[in-house]
């Protein structure tokens, strides 16, 4: 669990850096105002800033679309140890349960 969280991690930052940084020179916005759009974006919130230009809203469509497939991915990411863990269980019960029923004669 502790890897998939560690994963997940750096998918979500790079993201955002890869965000701060086109928005920061493709959108000629400041930094902070670069940081502050990607993470809205990457946080599913929507934009902030006024694009001008094609390039801005060229960039900003195709993060919208990269940002919602990096929510979809780190989301299975944190969440499969824990389905993987029940299945093993409810998996390893049916089985007990199988052996229970063939002891006492009940298939």
């Amino acid at each position: 669990m502790k890897r998939s969280g560690l994963i997940a991690l750096g998918l979500v930052l790079g993201s955002l850096s890869f965000g701060v940084l086109g928005y920061h020179l493709i959108g000629k916005l400041g930094w902070v105002d670069a940081l502050l759009e990607a993470s809205m974006i990457l946080g599913g919130m929507g934009a902030i800033a006024p694009m001008h230009d094609d390039a801005t809203k060229i960039f900003a469509s195709f993060y919208a679309l990269f940002s919602g497939f990096v929510v979809l991915t780190t989301t299975g990411l944190l969440l499969a140890p824990w389905l993987h863990r029940l299945l093993y269980h409810t998996h390893r019960q049916a089985r007990r349960d199988a052996r229970s029923d063939e002891k006492d004669g009940s298939i």
